[in-house]
């Protein structure tokens, strides 16, 4: 009796003698020897169900529970009697073999052998049977783990076919682009909007990528936008589209017709009837030229993808298309190049057809030659059958048309870009008839004249030193040979020409004879002439046409492109290794478009910096012009370079700074949820406390509360004046960057409030342009501007009247310290700092760490709260009982360290300076060589902060970083 459980638990009250009955026998005991730890608590249940003596383990079957009272004396008879029971249970498990259990675990030690697990002759006779039995079924067990879970080798898997059908698989829930693989291999890879795309370089390229921006070229894939095609005849596509735009916010589609040479544009889109309320976005659109005086047109609007849910339904009201699908022409295609069908990927993996496609060695016998090859997905291959793709009006005639993901396009940024394409693209020849597309069209002479007409001003184009020299939205049509045919042996820069500007002293050295030497002098004297012609009147209408628009055409180039095996071959057949294939073949003709982009056309600096051209392709094309283009020596940008290349041209991106559009809104609460993931992420000594630097929202901006708030101190500001017509100004050096307000707390609309809206109107822009006095990007020489009618309050009254609910995007310049003498004739000009705020919510946070502890009393926590506050009473949180404060514990959303919970207090009057508006892009900016920042302020606070300043220093504000509490001044300017 040594050996007891430690586990037993014994009452605090003594024992009476109706708990001390036997444990095993129905008998009092009368007699016995030995004390309490000596006893062994027996398992057995009492009978009587209303018996309560006896401590037993355990618990009951009928869900009651057992009286823990132990037994003052046992009879060494029932004792022996349930011990017997207990090893005798105890043998009957371990006899008992089970699947988990070996067999020879039920064998004495001295008779266990290793040898058993793999020979069955090792186990005693009367086991064997059982030990064959058991190993069969585990052998069976083993062989199907080992077949689902088999792995193929790697050289298997990277077969072609098994890599296609890998890749098709991961491009479910995410499309790929054509150059994906060569982006995943060099590019940090995220997945967004339906797409996976490369966002930056894994390698540091932010200033080389400014240099290639600044003096050569720098590629992109934009691949992802979605192409929408509008079909019909010109007066209804405008007067449909008409609906969507407005002539106050800029050009429509109707202006780009109204220019030579031009025929593309970028426009702001709106719902139906609700300008300025309600955009969409922007969008690009291209204009095809009129066929032989025709008056169907022939439209393409390039939009972002975040905007295409919203923008096609819009366009089906506008152009009254009914819902019903016209299925597109399907053209006949080789098997070899046929779109990819899903059968092979939705075949589960245990199925006899998905393990002989995973065990199919490379040389496949003719059974299965029969199944269908791994197909590669080109454009919209992924895209489910049943999916609308056209729609068609009864009424108007138009044709909608989705080509999302049909066409390539490609961006080449910087001076050099057509340079570039010089070096890369060589205009298709002429070719002996055939059944493909080209050779037919050589038949035509007319198509031929306009192809050479191509062709020349593609030439002349070398000759250009900028591409910023060329007109914006020139577009040039041309087709041209397989680029791979020409791909260098290594990476060379392409550079522009120079031939013009050597050719008089090439002339002088090298030729002698004066009659050659004339005629070669009026040959340069003719080329300059159609360069300047060129260079001011544009691209012709006629050569603006090209074969890309036609889809059979687009089709049949796609499907008979050439393999790089194929190319290959014909390479090792060419007698002087390197050389190019001539005759060129007859698949190797693209058609493509080349449309010119602007670069900066806002402000009084760095104009058409940016500028390049788009290159628009035919699907399956993608990589046989992007590796000729990286081997003539353009750095490559992601995601990231593109908001940067719209930081310096000071443009709004999209979707970032469209805060007004659907768009934009979603993507203002993504952002938030991934800067609030990442702030939790951090431990709370290393988070930074926004409520001690006074930033009530540091990961979203409140943009309707701020129009809100303006307008409503607007209106009272009005009312004020009414009653009062004596007005206080300040003057002085103090008041350039601070307006004196009182707090507002309990700022209630009683009225629904209106929606707030970006200001686009251009001739509103301009008017409060002047009122800012433009300056340079550095803010330090003022830009001329037109005659605008000075600023007062009855202007300013009319002004906020149309747009009192609107924001303005703008531009901030930081001021160096020689700019700050120029604000002040004292000799300290340090910047100001907003004093640091009190953390009202420790007291909480304290309460809901402790947890189920003692909660803090309500005075205390009154008390604590009360000391020493410098905000609002109504933005104080009052703990009033210990069920709020219990209520606020428990709530694991409601407070985070660091961060100011919902409702907000006021906006506008938090700190100790009056806020206008947010940053939503802030860099270094290395073309003006000093800070500057983007983002949108309210029109109505404006106003008010530029009547309250002196004319010398109006346009000048405060900006503070979220984790600072320095101020900096800013030279404010809007652009149109």
């Amino acid at each position: 009796m040594r050996n007891q459980p430690v586990n037993i638990q014994y009452p605090s009250s003594p024992l009476t003698e109706e708990s001390s009955t036997q444990n095993g026998g129905d008998t009092p005991v009368t007699g016995g020897g030995g004390g309490p730890s000596n006893i062994h608590p027996l398992p057995e249940k009492l009978n009587s169900p209303h018996h309560k003596g006896g401590w037993v383990r355990g618990h009951q079957k009928d869900g009651g529970s057992y009286d823990k009272l132990m037994p003052k004396y046992i009879t060494a008879g029932a004792f022996a009697r349930a011990r017997a029971a207990e090893v005798s249970t105890m043998l009957k498990a371990v006899r008992k073999v089970t699947s988990s259990c070996q067999l020879f675990a039920s064998l004495p030690n001295h008779m266990r052998r290793r040898a058993m697990s793999h020979n069955t002759k090792r186990y005693p006779r009367r086991l064997r049977d059982m030990a064959n039995r058991l190993r069969e079924k585990s052998l069976q067990a083993c062989s199907k783990k080992k077949e689902q879970t088999k792995r193929q080798s790697r050289k298997a898997r990277r077969r072609h076919g098994n890599l296609l059908l890998e890749f098709n698989r991961r491009q479910r829930k995410n499309v790929w682009l054509e150059t994906h693989i060569w982006h995943a291999k060099r590019f940090h890879m995220v997945k967004k909007w339906g797409y996976c795309l490369g966002d930056r370089p894994t390698y540091k390229c932010y200033r080389p990528c400014y240099r290639a921006m600044s003096n050569h070229c720098l590629l992109q894939d934009l691949s992802y936008y979605c192409c929408i095609e509008l079909q019909g005849e010109e007066d209804k596509l405008l007067a449909s589209l008409s609906q969507m735009t407005s002539k106050e916010a800029g050009p429509t589609f109707a202006a780009a017709l109204c220019i030579s040479g031009r025929r593309q544009g970028s426009v702001v889109l709106y719902r139906a009837g609700h300008y300025p309320s309600q955009p969409l976005g922007p969008v690009t659109f291209l204009w095809r030229p009129r066929v032989h005086g025709s008056t169907h047109r022939q439209l393409w609007i390039w939009a972002h993808p975040t905007i295409k849910q919203d923008l096609l339904p819009e366009l089906q009201s506008v152009c009254q298309c009914c819902e019903a699908v016209v299925p597109p022409v399907v053209p006949l295609v080789t098997p070899a190049e046929v779109i990819p069908t899903p059968e092979p990927e939705r075949r589960p993996e245990n199925t006899p057809e998905a393990m002989q496609i995973h065990r199919t060695k490379r040389k496949r016998n003719c059974k299965d030659a029969s199944g269908p090859p791994a197909k590669k997905i080109l454009g919209d291959g992924k895209r489910s059958p049943s999916t609308p793709v056209t729609w068609r009006s009864n009424s108007t005639g138009i044709v909608i048309n989705d080509l999302t993901m049909e066409i390539v396009r490609y961006r080449l940024i910087g001076p050099q870009s057509h340079s570039v394409l010089a070096e890369t693209l060589e205009a298709a020849t002429d070719c002996d008839p055939s059944t493909l597309w080209w050779p037919e069209h050589c038949k035509d002479e007319s198509k031929m004249n306009l192809h050479r007409q191509q062709v020349d001003i593609f030439n002349i184009l070398k000759d250009i030193y900028s591409s910023g020299e060329l007109p914006s939205g020139t577009v040039l049509g041309l087709t041209v040979d397989d680029p791979r045919l020409t791909l260098p042996t290594k990476r060379v820069k392409a550079l522009p020409c120079v031939k013009q500007l050597h050719m008089s002293l090439m002339l002088m050295l090298v030729i002698q004879a004066h009659a050659m030497c004339l005629c070669c002098v009026f040959l340069s004297e003719v080329d300059e002439e159609k360069r300047r012609e060129l260079m001011l009147r544009g691209v012709p209408e006629l050569c603006c046409q090209s074969f890309l628009w036609e889809r059979s055409i687009r089709d049949n180039v796609t499907d008979n492109k050439i393999s790089e095996q194929e190319l290959n071959r014909m390479r090792s057949e060419v007698l002087v290794p390197g050389s190019r294939l001539s005759p060129t073949p007859l698949q190797g003709r693209v058609p493509i478009l080349l449309v010119h982009q602007p670069g900066k056309q806002v402000g009084h600096e760095m104009n058409s910096w940016g500028a390049g051209w788009d290159l628009l392709l035919p699907k399956g094309w993608g990589m046989a012009f992007w590796v000729p283009l990286v081997y003539r020596g353009v750095r490559i940008g992601g995601l990231n370079m593109s908001l940067k290349h719209s930081q310096n041209k000071a443009s709004p991106h999209f979707p970032h700074d469209y805060p007004d559009c659907p768009a934009g809104i979603r993507f203002q609460e993504e952002q938030e949820a991934e800067l609030l993931d990442k702030f939790k992420r951090r431990p709370p000594a290393k988070r930074t406390n926004y409520i001690k630097h006074g930033c009530l929202a540091p990961f979203r901006c409140p943009w309707q509360q701020l129009a809100e708030e303006w307008e409503l101190i607007t209106r009272e500001g009005r009312e004020e004046r009414k009653r009062d017509s004596q007005t206080q100004t300040k003057t002085g050096a103090d008041t350039v960057t601070e307006v004196e307000m009182t707090s507002h707390p309990d700022i209630t609309v009683t009225k629904p409030p209106s929606r707030f809206a970006v200001l686009r109107n251009r001739k509103s822009l301009r008017l409060l342009s002047g009122w800012c006095r433009p300056t340079t990007s550095k803010g330090q020489r003022p830009c001329r501007v037109g005659e605008v009618p000075p600023l007062d309050s009855s202007a300013a009254t009319s002004f906020l009247t149309e747009h009192g609910m609107s924001l303005v995007w703008v531009r901030l310049s930081l001021l160096s310290k020689e700019d700050l003498r120029l604000l002040s004739n004292k000799s300290d000009c340090s910047s100001p700092q907003e004093p640091p705020h009190k953390n009202h919510f420790n007291s909480r946070l304290k309460c809901r760490k402790k947890g189920s502890k003692k909660l803090a009393t309500t005075s205390s926590s009154d008390k604590t709260e009360g000391s020493g506050s410098d905000l609002p009473s109504a933005s104080e949180p009052n703990l009033t009982s210990v069920e709020d404060a219990k209520s606020s514990s428990e709530t694991p959303t409601d407070l985070i360290f660091g961060l100011w919970p919902d409702p907000l207090p006021s906006i506008t009057s938090h700190c100790s300076r009056v806020t206008l508006g947010w940053v939503t892009q802030g860099d270094f900016s290395l073309s003006a060589g000093c800070g500057e920042a983007l983002g949108f302020i309210s029109v109505a606070g404006l106003i008010s902060t530029l009547l309250n300043q002196p004319m010398e220093h109006r346009g000048t504000l405060l900006l503070r970083n979220p984790t600072s509490l320095s101020y900096r001044f800013a030279k404010i300017n809007i652009e149109v």
